[in-house]
């Protein structure tokens, strides 16, 4: 896989494909950037190398057509702000007009195309669109790998036709942390998965029990494995159809001698609301009729231990409602664990990513990860198509 490290691009027009689908307010200004400032160091080594710096990128759901609301104008304003340079707006991300704008564009200049879902050919990976946007550029550069998982355009079929293809900074980080941590991890290899449901994580746990030393479980997640070793969980969330699912991957992590961590105590509560009653109750006398919400002090001393003989970690996914702050003790200190921990730490998930930002370890995690979904498929041991194109 070529990286841009490998590239002389001085004075040619570089088709940046970066995750620019930031959270923009009914004011139409931008919310939280950090989307946006994890791109800045590879746009400003473009333009300190003398590129002409084409960034793409989609945001939210236009369903294939131009809708304002979708319109990348309010991160053409952050991206100014931030780089204190101005940052055009092309009207489009083809056709004549950015053809021209695009020969135009000087050594160490930036245009931005505008969204690229407004073309429905984006998301089916149409090759002759591929074209049309590879036609833009001499240098195709994959910065984008929150969206590396997804067979688009402008990241799969877009290497096919690029004259000269390579992996930004971000992509390769990504990918190297991520091998780093599966492929040939010191040892002890401890994964920590959570979130709401087993099943939108079904493959992944499968996938780690070849490759981990130790599995924890939290989030709501955990209370069907609760359920099926013969546990009242209250009213909390449970996916009663995969009860032999967790069944079945308990048995499995058994076989490979692989231990299974499950929470041992909870914090539960009358409803999922910030005011609600709640209590902290052992696992095996959760109030009838109440909700887990969170896992209890003991089930978080419990992992601290376990992550205290770690030498890499993986975190995927909240051990509780952490937006609210009752439920959120759990996930902080978890996050607290992870980040005191010497080991190799790696944080992938948009939900595990907001957490660590609210507790304040981002910068002691040694790599946070900018990838949900793409995180996830990499989990499950499934080959990315924006990565595959590239190599």
């Amino acid at each position: 896989m070529k990286t841009l490290k490998d590239i002389n691009v001085a004075g040619k027009r570089v088709f940046l494909r970066v995750d620019l689908n930031a959270p923009v307010d009914e004011n139409g200004k931008v919310g939280d950037d950090t989307r946006i400032r994890a791109v800045l160091p590879a746009i400003q080594s473009l333009m300190a190398a003398g590129a002409k710096v084409l960034l793409a990128s989609h945001l939210g759901r236009p369903k294939g057509k131009p809708d304002k609301k979708y319109t990348l104008a309010p991160v053409a304003a952050r991206l100014e702000e931030l780089l204190g340079r101005p940052v055009p707006l092309a009207p489009d991300c083809v056709g004549p007009e950015v053809q021209e704008m695009a020969k135009d564009l000087a050594p160490g200049g930036v245009l931005l195309l505008e969204n690229l879902r407004f073309h429905p050919e984006e998301e089916k990976n149409d090759d002759a669109f591929a074209k049309e946007l590879a036609a833009l550029c001499d240098i195709y550069v994959n910065n984008a790998f929150a969206v590396s998982h997804r067979a688009n355009s402008s990241v799969e079929a877009i290497v096919r036709h690029a004259p000269v293809s390579a992996a930004g900074p971000l992509l390769e980080d990504e990918v190297t942390y991520f091998h780093k941590a599966m492929d040939n991890p010191e040892r002890p290899l401890v994964a920590v998965v959570g979130g709401a449901k087993i099943s939108g994580k079904l493959e992944t746990l499968q996938n780690m029990l070849k490759k981990v030393d130790v599995l924890v479980i939290g989030g709501a997640m955990a209370n069907t494995f609760l359920k099926a070793q013969g546990l009242d969980v209250g009213a909390s969330l449970v996916e009663d159809g995969l009860i032999p699912e967790a069944n079945a991957i308990l048995a499995a992590a058994k076989e490979r001698g692989v231990p299974v961590y499950l929470p041992v105590d909870a914090v539960a509560a009358e409803d999922m609301a910030p005011d609600a009653p709640f209590k902290t109750a052992p696992v095996q006398a959760v109030p009838k009729g109440w909700k887990i919400l969170d896992i209890g002090p003991a089930t978080a001393l419990l992992y601290g231990e376990v992550l205290a003989d770690a030498k890499t970690i993986i975190w995927n996914g909240p051990m509780g409602v952490f937006e609210m702050d009752a439920f959120a003790a759990g996930t902080m200190a978890v996050a607290g664990h992870v980040a005191g921990s010497k080991a190799l730490s790696i944080v992938g998930g948009g939900d595990t990513d907001a957490a660590v930002h609210k507790a304040g370890v981002e910068k002691r995690v040694t790599y946070v990860s900018t990838g949900g979904g793409a995180f996830l498929e990499m989990m499950e041991g499934k080959t990315l198509p924006g990565v595959a194109a590239l190599e």
